[in-house]
């Protein structure tokens, strides 16, 4: 029995999990800047990447979501 690898299953968890560490530091900010390191601190960092980068980080959204939508 082989594992299949499913790359486009992998950037769904990515995205979903920087959008959500976003919007978990919009709304407890105090929740995750006070842990910027550690293993909290992968928290904080994809809330960063999701707050600097999120006009990229949104159209990857869409994008998967058209994927997901249309393509499949």
């Amino acid at each position: 029995m082989s594992a299949i690898f499913n790359f486009q299953s992998q950037l769904t968890i990515i995205l979903l999990f920087i959008y959500t560490c976003a919007y978990i530091r919009l709304l407890a900010s105090n929740f995750l800047d006070g842990n910027k390191t550690g293993l909290l601190g992968v928290f904080w960092k994809c809330a960063r990447i999701g707050e600097q980068k999120s006009p990229s980080v949104a159209v990857c959204c869409i994008a998967m979501a058209f994927s997901i939508l249309f393509i499949q």
